[in-house]
């Protein structure tokens, strides 16, 4: 089996490692060195990467589709300590994709689930159920003392509270998010060590701008997309605490579970304001840039009707269900890998609910194009 070059520093040639986040626990007990073996002679983590594991706090908000993996991938890893908080209860609906409860769970607190899954896999990880919404009254005491903090949550409100409280903290915040066949995952962190940017949740999803995204109830997601998800953001968890590996922070991974492609996009963080100059009385300020306009239909097609382009950014299985006549059809993952294929002056943005819509935008009017999006995408427009 091949291996990739050791660039002598624990990690891998060509990765950028952030210092380790946590301390590393005094020793392992002989049970816990033999279950963590394969750790013990990676690379990159090794005896002392796996102490670090051992002696960290790590805050799981929502044991649900994504909690689910992470929990059981951060137990296994060999975490310290997993405090694990949902409000929820076990539903026969939830157990497609959350794959911590079982039948016999129905009806029991979700972090009961938690509890017991993770000390079956990691019987040194202690884990801390909490049963309590998290909202922006309580979550920064629900995760004060965690080294990090990994967001599994569904529901926008919760994931801004997470956010606002990890900041307020000054810990990293590995979050992810997915609907139907496509998720993204990154790294947030407003204070992350000398010498690298920091990235806040409002640099990606502006409060401003997000509106109400469709839930999974709505919509649906593929259960299998869970797994690869979760299973990615334990890895980024892993990559913090131990200092190995080149971590997600300003950058955002897109995946497209049906292409089966993962896409990088970069995220800059907001820069610091600069002081400001005093101009000559005739000097025009400069513009702010204009934000992506939310257009009804009739908006839409009025745009269109003087010359804007329709772009269609649903997947060919999404499209051959029907599209707005005249619509140039590129799917979001083949935009975003090459956002220059359209220079129009105007553009319209269409999917099915106005997420990957608003992404698209977003790209476009990185270089210069002026992009709106439908709002609530063809779904809202179908239901009016």
């Amino acid at each position: 089996m091949a291996h990739g070059p050791a660039d002598g520093h624990g990690g891998y040639a060509g990765t950028v490692p952030l210092p380790p986040l946590v301390d590393p626990a005094p020793d392992l007990s002989p049970a816990e060195r033999a279950r963590t073996q394969r750790h013990l002679v990676l690379n990159g983590v090794g005896d002392l990467g796996q102490r670090r594991l051992a002696a960290a706090h790590v805050a799981v908000v929502g044991a649900g589709g994504l909690g689910s993996p992470v929990v059981m991938a951060l137990a296994a890893a060999g975490i310290g300590t997993l405090t694990v908080i949902d409000d929820d209860v076990v539903d026969l609906s939830n157990l497609q994709r959350q794959l911590l409860h079982r039948h016999a769970d129905i009806g029991a607190h979700k972090t009961a689930s938690a509890e017991r899954v993770a000390a079956d896999l990691s019987p040194e990880t202690v884990v801390i159920p909490v049963a309590e919404r998290l909202a922006s009254e309580n979550a920064q005491d629900l995760l004060h003392g965690a080294d990090l903090v990994v967001d599994g949550s569904d529901t926008f409100e919760t994931r801004a509270a997470v956010a606002a409280a990890c900041e307020s903290l000054g810990i990293p915040l590995v979050w992810g998010v997915l609907q139907e066949f496509h998720a993204q995952v990154t790294v947030f962190w407003n204070a992350p060590p000398a010498g690298t940017d920091p990235v806040v949740l409002s640099d990606l999803h502006p409060a401003d701008e997000v509106g109400t995204p469709p839930t999974c109830a709505e919509v649906g997601v593929l259960g299998a997309l869970c797994l690869q998800v979760g299973g990615i953001l334990a890895v980024e968890a892993i990559k913090l605490i131990v200092g190995t590996g080149e971590p997600l922070l300003g950058r955002v991974l897109v995946i497209d579970a049906l292409r089966g492609t993962q896409t990088e996009v970069a995220l800059r963080g907001a820069a610091p304001a600069a002081p400001t100059t005093p101009q000559p009385i005739d000097a025009p300020a400069a513009a702010a840039p204009a934000a992506i306009r939310e257009l009804t239909a009739s908006e839409m097609l009025a745009a269109q009707e003087a010359g804007a382009t329709l772009l269609d950014v649903r997947e060919p299985w999404e499209t051959q269900t029907g599209v707005v006549a005249g619509s140039v059809l590129i799917p979001l993952g083949d935009l975003l890998d090459d956002p220059a294929q359209i220079d129009d002056e105007h553009v319209v943005v269409i999917c099915a609910h106005g997420i990957r819509a608003r992404h698209a935008a977003d790209a476009l009017r990185a270089r210069g194009v002026d992009a709106d999006i439908l709002v609530g995408g063809l779904a809202a427009w179908q239901q009016s």
